[in-house]
């Protein structure tokens, strides 16, 4: 009766012994994982690091050329905005503005305008 005993007591002890070292296991493999998925967005992170480098060193050069551009034409400021004041190269709308594109233009009688209630002539629109 006693060596039944004491194979119950084993093998109790080898389940308990399986199911930590599973446990364990269990969280080796998630701590890998872990890991894993930081070493992935750093890659990442890097990249994206290297890519904007790379756009910011792109803008730099292109800068340099517009400065270059404009020493070659005497001028030590460079010329910001839009330099050609012509405006026959914009689309007009039937009786719309040129300065307005294709947009138009809308004009709004504020005289007659009032509220529900009548007391002010001269409602704020904003």
């Amino acid at each position: 009766m006693q060596t039944i005993k004491e194979k119950f007591q084993d093998m109790r002890e080898m389940r308990e012994a399986k199911a930590e070292a599973k446990a364990e296991e269990q969280a080796e493999k998630e701590l890998a994982k872990a890991r894993l998925d930081v070493a992935h967005e750093v890659r990442k992170a890097r990249e994206a690091e290297a890519e904007m480098d790379l756009h910011v060193n792109k803008a730099v050069e292109k800068a340099d050329k517009e400065i270059a551009k404009h020493h070659e034409l005497g001028t030590d400021e460079p010329i910001v905005g839009i330099t050609d004041d012509r405006q026959d190269n914009l689309p007009m709308s039937s009786g719309g503005n040129p300065n307005l594109g294709t947009m138009g233009t809308t004009n709004i009688n504020t005289n007659n305008m009032t509220n529900s209630a009548g007391a002010d002539r001269n409602p704020k629109l904003f």
